[in-house]
């Protein structure tokens, strides 16, 4: 019952940290001006990633939760690696960090993250290469969700389904601190949503993607998804992480791409994203929102069906995702051919 404790209790403390973020905000003057490329009006407060942070330490910290001691020391490099990230991004929100120092600090995380002994270790002998694919995997995370962090309840809402099916898995399989810290994280989000859907009173800010990326792609790898004492059909349950988060490291890799191909810089932000897309088709922000929920909860739940799916059910899962990312690219083309007439 603890994750479904962490779960409530982090719901009830987002939405009463929630209005507070925002007073504070105002307070502390952490709000973001309108400008040439955003599309509010009027300053926003920027402090919703540390409503988000309260909430979920809240909630794995009066679940009754009790790590054991091998979990103790990943679950406070977790929480470390979580409070850094919240610090960053925080930081360039205030002082508009160069992509330079960002990265830094960001492969500093992963790196402390890592020393704490949390990392990949499955099929992966060598433990520097463990380390080299830990770290890359964290900051991918980091960058995917704050690029994804373009659109009211957009990186809130995916994170949240992200979490939940995380936390699902790790709960079927016995995982318990796993399953608590997505629960919390989950909860978190959703306690934080009724004040960032389209028409948003508060936004998470860098300091909220940057730590709503840390925590899936520590979620995403701290599960145990093969196991050789209780082997899948098919060694395709590692690719559930990749599945899981396929619309944000899609998004991430596709933006990227486009503009390097223009020789733009590739961390100025643009309209080239699939969210803006979308917009372009002629739906609207809480339609274009929605539609990118009901994706990323498709491909989630396809890819727990990979823990027991036989290959040829297997097959069909990698299948389903690569025709998903297909129509969406397709989509995507369409909207930008559309923008330019």
């Amino acid at each position: 019952m603890q994750p479904l404790f962490a779960f409530i209790i982090s719901v009830g403390a987002a939405l009463v940290a929630t209005p507070l973020a925002i007073a504070a905000s105002r307070w502390l003057g952490f709000l973001d001006d309108p400008g040439p490329r955003k599309i509010h009006a009027v300053p926003m407060p920027l402090l919703g990633g540390a409503a988000v942070f309260v909430a979920l330490a809240a909630g794995v910290l009066l679940s009754g939760f009790s790590p054991t001691p091998p979990d103790r020391p990943r679950l406070l490099a977790i929480f470390a690696g979580a409070a850094i990230a919240l610090a960053l991004g925080m930081i360039d929100d205030k002082r508009d960090l160069r992509a330079g120092p960002k990265l830094a600090g960001q492969l500093l995380i992963a790196l402390m993250v890592v020393a704490g002994g949390f990392r990949v270790t499955l099929f992966i002998p060598s433990a520097p290469a463990q380390w080299i694919v830990t770290v890359l995997w964290l900051v991918t995370a980091m960058n995917a969700l704050n690029f994804l962090d373009n659109m009211d309840g957009l990186c809130a809402g995916i994170g949240a389904i992200c979490a939940l099916i995380f936390g699902g898995i790790a709960a079927a399989r016995g995982q318990l601190m796993a399953a608590t810290l997505a629960a919390a994280t989950a909860g978190a989000l959703i306690g934080f949503l009724p004040w960032n859907l389209p028409g948003a009173k508060i936004f998470l800010g860098d300091g909220g993607s940057h730590l709503v990326g840390f925590l899936l792609g520590a979620l995403a790898i701290l599960p145990h998804y093969y196991s050789h004492r209780e082997p899948s059909p098919t060694l395709l349950p590692v690719l559930i992480p990749l599945i899981v988060l396929a619309l944000p490291l899609f998004d991430l890799v596709a933006v990227t791409w486009q503009r390097w191909r223009r020789g733009a810089p590739v961390y100025i932000g643009d309209t080239s994203h699939i969210s803006h897309r979308f917009m372009r088709l002629g739906l609207s922000q809480a339609a274009t929102v929605l539609v990118l929920y009901v994706l990323t909860g498709v491909l989630g739940l396809g890819a727990v069906v990979l823990l027991w799916a036989p290959p040829w059910v297997a097959a069909i899962v990698v299948a389903q995702t690569l025709g998903v990312l297909a129509v969406v690219t397709a989509l995507q083309h369409y909207g930008a051919k559309r923008s330019s007439r």
